[in-house]
């Protein structure tokens, strides 16, 4: 047999519905597999010290949220806080990254809906035949005499122009395995707003760290002016003959100490802004400028219950771990549809003939209900994969809300702790710059030498740093507050009092 066959598809939305349709199988856990974290944290130093300083605080990036891409914005050389999460939003891995496992979500929901649509496809066939009768078995003799049957048949020729559909009319699996996707891609839309809050979250402990460092720069060089001035006086004092060299050597060794205090904070301040760059997406280096000011204020929400129920109502990650428990509810439910008989239809409707002048037009419709009785197993094997995700699911969702609680109830230690701090580091700073003044007095009418000014100064220099470091720790327990509550980013500017 000799046969020729071209066929042209027209159209083809979907794979035919006529089969045994099973439900979909989803990963034991439901949490994403992205690596990566942006913790705050608040704890005690321990042993004894002279600075009221008692609280060491620490925000920690890693993974894809310590970079980003390149940002495609113009960029003034001017960060203001507003505009550094702005960016960090828009070209942070830890975002971009759940941006495609989103997208890919919600493709894996139009591939399980089309399973519940109509699929139509169009064909063109031209068929050339000849066909050996002898050669498929078929021997006739006919008692006629000189005649013989041929055995050889054709060539002829045909061709078929048809559409073809096939609906499923009722199948509860694949209907099931299509909730069950919906609500991936609502968990999937949750962990990326998840996402943006952790993003907040850097991107601010990162700009705090930078403003500190800055305050911390502007104190130095403050002491640096005092150091520099006093050793001035005290060699003009020195060349009077009112005091000994060992008072010169002092005040000078003060001052190369002040310098390369100013050094080492100079050089952490850049740093702190390279990383900041890198989080947010602009050009990795210190040649910008920090705009905002971040003085202290007192958090808007008033109690932990307040809190607690603000955060059990917006957290993204909570309401993305409820979704997860339905789409695994929903897989079980397909899974135990494939007990159930399932009905599709399937059609077509097309022209076929010698040649399109002589041709007739034909067309099938056939209902199928197909009742399954044994598959050898597989669907108890697929109810219990479906159970025992259903169940790793609500454990995760319980120890999502237990987390939402801890987050938020040490978020408001921190700052109870944090604006305690800073209340005694404010009080401490006006003692110390009260006892210098007096201090200078006494060195100036020749009452005291320069090592109790040295040690006036110094008690300044440690209540200046007491104050930006709890200034620090108060403002990243807010921002941490305004993370554990959720929605960080659109919440952002009722938690931080900014002066730019």
């Amino acid at each position: 047999m000799t046969k020729l066959s071209l066929t042209l598809l027209a159209a083809s939305f979907a794979p035919s519905l006529l089969g045994q349709t099973t439900a979909a199988q989803l990963p034991l856990s439901g949490r994403n597999g992205q690596s990566g974290s942006v913790t705050s944290s608040e704890t005690a130093i321990p042993g004894t010290t002279s600075s009221v300083n008692a609280l060491n605080t620490n925000i920690s990036v890693q993974g894809p949220y310590t970079g980003s891409r390149a940002g495609s914005k113009p960029f003034s050389g001017k960060l203001s806080l507003h505009e550094a999460i702005q960016r960090a939003l828009e070209y942070n891995l830890g975002g971009v990254g759940l941006s495609t496992a989103v997208q890919q979500a919600r493709g894996q929901a139009r591939v399980s809906r089309s399973a519940l649509l109509p699929n139509i496809n169009g064909a063109l066939r031209e068929d050339v035949q000849q066909t050996n009768l002898r050669a498929e078995g078929l021997r006739i003799s006919l008692p006629v005499k000189g005649f013989t049957f041929p055995t050889i048949v054709g060539p002829f020729n045909y061709f078929d122009l048809r559409a073809t559909l096939t609906q499923s009319v009722a199948d509860m699996t694949a209907l099931n395995n299509y909730r069950a996707a919906r609500e991936t891609v609502r968990a999937d839309e949750q962990t990326m707003q998840d996402a943006r809050d952790l993003i907040v979250l850097a991107t601010g402990g990162a700009y705090l760290q930078a403003i500190a460092d800055r305050a911390r720069i502007i104190s130095a060089h403050a002491q640096l002016e005092t150091s520099s001035a006093l050793y001035q006086q005290t060699l003009e004092r020195k060349q009077s003959g009112l005091v000994a060299q060992i008072d010169v050597s002092r005040s000078l060794v003060d001052e190369q100490t002040q310098k390369q205090r100013l050094a080492t904070l100079e050089n952490d301040f850049a740093k702190q802004k390279i990383n900041l760059a890198r989080i947010v997406g602009i050009p990795p280096n210190d040649h910008y400028e920090l705009t905002d000011e971040i003085p202290f204020s007192p958090a808007p929400v008033s109690t932990v219950d307040e809190a607690l129920a603000k955060a059990f109502a917006t957290r993204p990650d909570l309401k993305a771990a409820e979704a997860q428990l339905r789409a695994a509810a929903n897989i079980r439910d397909a899974a135990r549809a494939e007990r159930l008989p399932s009905l599709a239809l399937s059609a077509d409707y097309g022209s076929i003939g010698v040649n399109p002048a002589q041709a007739h037009g034909t067309f099938t419709v056939v209902g199928t209900l197909r009742v399954p009785i044994w598959q050898g197993g597989k669907t108890e094997g697929d109810i219990e994969q479906a159970d025992a995700a259903l169940t790793q699911r609500r454990a995760e969702l319980e120890d999502t809300r237990a987390r939402i609680e801890a987050d938020v109830r040490n978020a408001f230690l921190d700052l109870d702790a944090a604006a305690a701090q800073v209340e005694l580091s404010l009080a401490n700073q006006k003692v110390a710059r009260e006892t210098l003044a007096l201090t200078r007095q006494k060195y100036d009418a020749g009452i005291s030498d320069s090592v109790e000014v040295v040690q006036a100064q110094e008690s300044v220099a440690s209540s200046d740093l007491d104050y930006i470091t709890s200034l620090f720790a108060h403002n990243l327990a807010k921002l941490s507050l305004a993370r554990a509550v959720g929605h960080a980013a659109e919440n952002l500017t009722a938690y931080l009092s900014l002066l730019n």
